[in-house]
């Protein structure tokens, strides 16, 4: 299995405009990253109902080599839409800058770190492998989000996503804030970026060289606005500069793959 890599392409890369997934073209979708060799697929956020769940049931019910993780708010009635779908993982996310605390939730530190505690606690009381999502990780406090990883961590979460949210980290100041965390915190950290300034690809690798070890991707790069950090390439990157192959088969299986995704995407 690719262990570095968290396929996001069936959650945020849904959310480019003008894309609109049926559930068998979901399905589909999943098959083909299975045969990737991923270690982990985000198929989607249970809590939307309707098809959405139903898709991501049955992509649950197809028995996949990759781990199958749902997207999920501080809120135990998501929480518990996930566990209803039988995932693996199950992502807690919570805004992290002080600015989407405010703007977002209308709330303070204190009532993040409280309502992120109790939805820990509630999960894995379940018995469920969870990670949590640190939203604008790019434009937060370094210490809150030191304060937030090691309250996770103390909690039994092995693994948080730093997310460039809105696509403006610089590859130096993110390496260096990685690096931080890791010096202050043993979790491990899964790097989610954006492509808003050309910078998804340089940011995961300098994400990586900081000590993070999962890099959510998307087939073809696809997103929200300019979209996320793009599978074949992140891989390529990986093994001209870095020597590291993240593929399992040929590398031309891997674009024969990602050419029938965008089939169905409607990418050609």
């Amino acid at each position: 299995m690719i262990t570095d890599i968290v396929d996001t392409t069936l959650r945020d890369g849904e959310q480019k405009a003008g894309i609109a997934l049926g559930v068998d073209d979901k399905v589909k979708i999943a098959q083909f990253i299975n045969e990737m060799g991923v270690y982990q697929m985000e198929v989607g956020i249970p809590a939307m109902g309707g098809d959405e769940k139903i898709s991501i049931k049955k992509i649950v019910d197809l028995g996949l080599d990759s781990k199958i993780s749902a997207w999920n708010r501080m809120n135990i009635k998501d929480i518990d839409s996930s566990i209803e779908c039988g995932v693996d993982i199950i992502h807690i996310s919570t805004p992290a800058s002080d600015l989407q605390i405010k703007s977002k939730l209308g709330k303070d530190r204190t009532w993040v770190i409280q309502n992120l505690k109790k939805s820990i606690d509630y999960t894995k009381n379940k018995g469920y492998e969870v990670t949590v999502g640190l939203e604008d990780s790019s434009r937060s406090d370094i210490n809150f989000l030191i304060e937030l990883c090691r309250i996770v961590f103390q909690m039994g979460v092995e693994r948080i996503r730093y997310a460039d949210t809105v696509g403006i980290a610089e590859p130096r100041i993110l390496f260096n804030q990685i690096k931080k965390i890791r010096e202050k915190v043993p979790v491990e950290i899964e790097i989610h970026t954006h492509n808003d300034f050309g910078m998804a690809i340089a940011n995961s690798l300098l994400a990586v060289d900081a000590g993070a070890k999962f890099v959510d991707c998307t087939i073809a790069g696809v997103g929200e606005r300019a979209g996320n950090c793009n599978f074949s390439d992140f891989i390529k990157v990986m093994y001209e500069l870095k020597g590291k192959k993240l593929w399992l088969k040929s590398f031309e299986d891997v674009i024969e793959k990602e050419r029938q995704i965008k089939k169905i995407v409607g990418f050609q």
